[in-house]
């Protein structure tokens, strides 16, 4: 599932709206979405790669977050992710607790804490993640969660699709600033 582009709003959405799947994955779709997710460390930190103190408290939009907050959202968003993967495959149809990502942003962690560390989480939790996911049986991806913000049940499938789309998404936030600002 790929998104499509949002030209209502391509500096909030550059890889488009998150489309959510309206089937269950093909095994060649989720081997693809799992090839994204694994992708995901490098290509952040790619992004970000000699980017000055200055330039990553820079707002990748008008009332956006900065890069610096964008690092840091993507392994927390995908450490949630990780253990509601793990909470789906160990119980019957667990419900989540949600977050407030906006807040999470705005704590002093995000704030104090070098980018490079949470690049270097990201990539060892993604270690973890990518070999749990590649590990999955095909039923495995047909479990389900119940997230209070969301319809439920959520699929695996969709969870997957979700951050298959997640990461490139912040990603692409980072590098069209570069590019809008010649970095």
């Amino acid at each position: 599932m790929s998104p499509t582009m949002n030209t209502e709003d391509p500096l909030r959405y550059p890889t488009g709206r998150f489309q959510r799947p309206k089937r269950p994955l093909e095994t060649a779709e989720r081997r693809q979405m799992i090839d994204a997710i694994a992708r995901t460390p490098n290509e952040l930190q790619t992004a970000v790669r000699g980017l000055s103190e200055t330039q990553l408290d820079t707002p990748y939009r008008p009332d956006g977050w900065t890069v610096r907050q964008v690092v840091h959202h993507v392994p927390d968003s995908h450490m949630n992710a990780y253990v509601r993967f793990k909470l789906a495959l160990t119980e019957e149809m667990p419900t989540i607790k949600p977050y407030d990502e906006a807040e999470w942003a705005k704590l002093s962690d995000v704030r104090d804490t070098p980018v490079e560390t949470s690049l270097t989480l990201l990539s060892a939790m993604h270690d973890r993640w990518v070999r749990l996911l590649r590990a999955m049986a095909p039923s495995d991806f047909g479990r389900t969660l119940n997230h209070p913000d969301w319809e439920a049940p959520l699929s695996l499938d969709m969870v997957l699709a979700l951050y298959a789309w997640h990461g490139p998404h912040h990603t692409a936030h980072i590098t069209n600033l570069r590019q809008r600002m010649g970095w």
